[in-house]
């Protein structure tokens, strides 16, 4: 199974471990030893299942949960930590994380994970929400069953409705977490919801606060 895997830990033994691991079963793999190398590389590309170590000599793996889960709720992640008692794990299961894995673990339960997360994310690789369907990978769209062409950015805010649909979303929030900006004073997001509308996707606007899928 094919994916792509970042790892947040400040062990190097720990990397090269689960490096060899998830390497031997065809998974790209790239490890970062900080949070803000980690952080910065994420403004770049995105993984398909992170691995995150929560203490860190510059912060906190929660602090890089919350991150993904605010802005690419998409990325699994689980959590690798020497926090094993039972309030360590809810804590970061109800933090976001989609699974914990408690120190010292085995590499091939870790590689079996991490193959499990990918196999619900190929699952949700189609979204079918409110008569829309959103294939993420080939990055195609019906709307109501008639196909629709979309810019990337229109591709982008859409699967964000459609990942949160049912949810009042603040102005601010979208833009931050499509455009990676707070611009709250352009008209950049209501021009692109304008052009979804257009095409058929039914968006609320939530006045004084935003819009609902």
């Amino acid at each position: 199974m094919k994916g792509k895997v970042f790892i947040l830990e400040d062990d190097l033994s720990i990397c090269g471990l689960v490096k060899v691991a998830l390497e031997m079963n065809g998974l790209e793999f790239k490890s970062f030893y900080t949070l803000k190398s980690f952080t910065d590389a994420l403004a770049e590309e995105r993984p398909d299942v992170a691995l995150l170590d929560i203490m860190l000599p510059d912060g906190n793996g929660l602090d890089a949960l919350r991150i993904i889960k605010s802005k690419y709720p998409e990325v699994s992640c689980i959590m690798l930590s020497a926090l094993s008692k039972e309030e360590d794990k809810v804590n970061g299961l109800n933090s976001g994380a989609d699974d914990y894995i408690a120190k010292p673990f085995s590499v091939l339960e870790l590689t079996a994970r991490v193959n499990a997360r990918l196999r619900d994310r190929k699952r949700q690789e189609v979204l079918n929400v409110c008569g829309i369907t959103l294939d993420t990978e080939t990055f195609s769209c019906e709307i109501h069953g008639t196909p629709a062409m979309l810019k990337r950015k229109e591709f982008d805010l859409l699967k964000y409705f459609m990942l949160n649909a049912g949810k009042v979303l603040p102005r601010d929030k979208i833009l931050t977490d499509v455009w990676g900006y707070d611009a709250g004073e352009t008209r950049t997001l209501d021009n692109h919801v304008a052009r979804l509308r257009k095409l058929g996707v039914k968006i609320e606007t939530v006045f004084g606060i935003g819009y609902k899928l």
